[in-house]
């Protein structure tokens, strides 16, 4: 694997778990500290925590393992959740209509516009650089 390839995956790997600690942490206070809805049982918050933390962690796999012939999640799949995702969040944001504070909305459109921004460079890096 490319250093490149290698530098965009584990950028990618950090934003995602990140954010799904950050998600994960909801029951605990961060939600309202931050202003995001509450739903009460906090089910979807906790399980899409649970599949950015799980995203992040195969990428680190794909990364730190490639070389020993483990795979996690490579380029490819990164660039398809990370765009997909990303756009779906911000067509929301633009045009559906959910309950969040001005805090979480900022939150929300910065998580959409990173992981979209990530996933374009990730794109465009593989297009340019193509085996």
């Amino acid at each position: 694997m490319k250093k490149e390839d290698k530098i965009l995956l584990l950028v990618d790997g950090i934003v995602n778990i990140l954010f799904g600690l950050v998600l994960l942490a909801f029951p605990f206070g961060s939600g309202g500290f931050l202003g995001l809805p509450n739903s009460g049982d906090n089910f979807y918050a906790l399980i899409l925590g649970a599949v950015l933390l799980g995203i992040g962690l195969a990428l680190f796999v794909e990364v730190k393992y490639y070389d020993k012939g483990k795979r996690g999640l490579g380029l490819d799949g990164a660039i398809i959740i990370n765009i997909l995702a990303s756009l779906v969040l911000i067509i929301i944001l633009l045009f559906g209509t959910i309950n969040v504070s001005q805090p979480g909305l900022v939150i929300l459109w910065f998580v959409g516009i990173s992981v979209l921004l990530i996933g374009l460079v990730e794109y465009f890096r593989n297009m340019l650089f193509k085996k």
